[in-house]
């Protein structure tokens, strides 16, 4: 089930790099933790022009990997993606999956319990448990 679209009082911002193009938010309203381990919520990057991409993902903490459930469009309507599970890579073009990934969502690669633990790791900067984990 796809969660309602993003309001912008529900906005968490979090931090993936000083090199980055764009400003990195998550819909505090869609962040949830599965019994199976996944850890789920929306992403909302906007570049400094003002162009935003949508989109709802997961982060299986356990192996490491992210998958897109859904992308958003300009009306606030979603478009169903279902893609495959992908390796979370620690110097991709796409970092901020490995932000959520080590310092906000999986810390030593074990999910949050619950969606308020999520919510206070974006408020602190991190999670008080982040540390290097190994794919290894």
């Amino acid at each position: 089930m796809l969660p309602a679209f993003p309001r912008e009082e529900d906005l968490l911002p979090f931090f993936v790099s000083a090199a980055a193009d764009f400003r990195f938010y998550i819909d505090r309203a869609s962040l949830s933790v599965g019994q199976d381990g996944v850890v789920r919520y929306v992403l909302v990057a906007r570049s400094a022009l003002g162009a935003q991409n949508v989109s709802f993902e997961g982060i299986r903490c356990k192996t490491g990997a992210y998958r897109m459930y859904a992308t958003g469009r300009a009306d606030r309507s979603w478009s169903r993606r279902d893609g495959p599970w992908r390796r979370i890579e620690a110097h991709s073009v796409q970092r901020w999956h490995n932000a959520l990934w080590r310092e906000y969502f999986c810390p030593q690669a074990i999910p949050i319990q619950a969606a308020a633990e999520g919510v206070d790791a974006l408020r602190r900067g991190g999670h008080p448990h982040k540390g290097h984990v190994s794919h290894d």
